[in-house]
């Protein structure tokens, strides 16, 4: 294989405090010299890059990219400021597309409306011969109009429910907002299934958009049926071009008789012989829902509905036999908490597994990590959790602003996204986008947690500026730290000899610079395995 030397940058290792230095060597899929023994070292090409920074590709420890594919081919209708101009766009999609039973797509802002309660009459003025379901941006909350309410049985003598709201009108009758599982799975059981053929779409449109974000690696945290059998179609006709980790999702009602399926299924994806990308060893639970929908499993009520503490997913001791089951299979635990109750469920569940299974090398990961209560602080040290955030959210948007901090009050505002502190008690910190909740792109996020300011540089100094977090940290938080979350810290996620030459190539330097200009750029290159997935040139 050609040995190509790579010089003219900045190489940064892929640690915090880790020392870079100015060439690289490659010999086919592997780094095999950095430094002054790289440039000594035979090669049979030379690549200047004229002075740019050299980082370990980034790993998404955290993300839906099947959703972000199927929301690509439905109304466009992310990041719209207005409702009206989110009817307009819906309206242009169903014109445009005839032929389409349901039209789904998403994704809103609930902090476009009061409480984030969207009636279905909106819809209904622009799209009212079929079902319309649009999914809110933190994808607990679906919006939808009239006929899909019909279509699914849905009206005022609907029950309420155990895992989910109705929202209704005064008059009981359903406003058409859905909040979190047995809400949308009202309306989605009825919805048309998408066929193999769109979903391998889907990924390969996801795969590109992540290759141009210079991300090598993901984690799918949210598989369900069907899923899994696309990925492993997709891998086995070459459109990966990634690696990718699969987490199915314990469904609290179902998860003893899915785990068949669900050991089956990592059985089969290991025996592929055609698989050079795909693993699927992690399981995925939702503890709770979001705190702007006021799901979120709270340790002490609502400040905006002191009758409330929220929504957990699963009763706690049904959260903890299922972890302790799934972890004796060896599957690794990753847990969707952002309450401090929810939190708190997680912790006690990893906590149970570790007592009643033998040793072995977990690495559970809790996500999102939104509201965590002092009591529980040291906890994610002591057992060995890691942390995963998503950076973006480490800032006053509107959705913190409106819809979020006066449902906790400023009390346990001032409490979110503790990374700063996490990091300093010892805490493996990963990042995760979670897109399409939040943009995938790394360079758009990661400056996030080191500024915690919005484009406008709001507010000043940054909101809750104690856990802001370094430059180096947070570009670690999306390489070496997401390859150990991915067991391939040995392999990836690092620039040293015997490492993958998995790195992309920025046209600057991020730590000598403004960190709100670090979003400005864009990646030049991103290289997986000593190959060029993307190029900006």
């Amino acid at each position: 294989m050609a040995r190509t030397l790579f010089t003219n940058a900045t190489f940064w290792p892929g640690q915090a405090k880790g020392k870079t230095f100015g060439a690289m060597l490659v010999d086919g899929q592997k780094i095999v010299a950095t430094g002054d023994d790289a440039l000594s070292a035979a090669h049979d090409k030379k690549v200047d890059l004229g002075g740019a920074f050299v980082s370990p590709s980034f790993g998404d420890g955290h993300c839906h990219p099947i959703f972000g594919g199927r929301q690509h081919f439905g109304p466009q209708v992310t990041d719209i400021q207005s409702v009206d101009a989110i009817l307009a766009e819906v309206k242009r999609f169903a014109k445009a597309n005839p032929d389409l039973p349901w039209i789904i797509g998403g994704t809103y802002d609930p902090a476009l409306l009061p409480h984030g309660n969207f009636d279905a009459k909106l819809l209904d003025d622009v799209c009212a011969d079929r079902p319309v379901v649009l999914n809110a941006i933190d994808y607990h909350t679906i919006w939808v109009n009239t006929a899909a309410l019909k279509a699914a049985g849905v009206d005022a003598n609907t029950p309420d429910l155990e895992i989910g709201t109705i929202v209704r009108r005064e008059d009981g009758t359903p406003m058409g907002t859905m909040r979190e599982w047995d809400a949308v799975n009202l309306i989605m059981d009825h919805a048309p299934k998408p066929s193999l053929e769109r979903e391998i779409e889907a990924i390969k449109y996801s795969s590109a958009r992540y290759a141009k974000s210079g991300i090598t690696w993901w984690q799918d945290a949210w598989v369900d049926p069907g899923m899994a059998e696309a990925y492993l179609e997709a891998e086995e006709r070459g459109v990966l071009t990634q690696g990718v980790n699969l987490a199915f999702r314990a469904d609290p009602r179902t998860w003893e008789k899915d785990m068949a399926y669900i050991i089956g299924m990592r059985k089969q994806i290991e025996a592929s012989s055609n698989n050079k990308n795909l693993t699927a060893v992690t399981i995925k639970y939702f503890a709770d829902g979001v705190i702007e929908g006021g799901t979120a499993a709270m340790l002490e009520p609502y400040s905006d509905d002191p009758c409330s503490h929220g929504m957990p997913v699963w009763q706690w001791p049904e959260l903890s036999r299922a972890v302790a089951a799934f972890d004796k299979a060896g599957f690794q635990t990753h847990i969707h908490a952002i309450g401090d109750a929810g939190i708190r469920a997680a912790l006690d569940a990893i906590e149970g597994a570790q007592k009643a299974n033998p040793a072995w090398d977990r690495r559970p990961a809790i996500v999102h990590v939104q509201l965590l209560d002092p009591a529980d602080f040291h906890r994610f040290r002591d057992l060995g959790v890691i942390a995963n955030f998503g950076p973006l959210w480490c800032r006053q948007d509107p959705m913190q602003a409106i819809s979020s901090a006066p449902r906790i009050g400023p009390e346990r505002t001032a409490r979110q996204y503790q990374l700063r502190s996490l990091i300093d008690d010892g805490v493996r910190v990963a990042f995760g986008s979670d897109w399409p909740v939040t943009s995938e792109v790394v360079l758009e996020g990661l400056p996030v947690s080191v500024h915690r300011q919005t484009p406008e540089k709001s507010p000043d100094g940054g909101w809750i500026p104690g856990e802001k977090i370094t430059m180096p940290e947070a570009f670690a938080s999306y390489t070496s730290e997401v390859a150990y979350q991915a067991y391939g810290e040995k392999s990836w996620g690092t620039l040293a000899p015997g490492f993958n030459a998995d790195f992309v190539v920025l046209p600057k330097n991020p730590f000598e610079i403004d960190p709100h200009a670090v979003t400005e750029m864009e990646i030049l290159f991103t290289y997986r395995n000593g190959e060029a997935i993307y190029s900006g040139k």
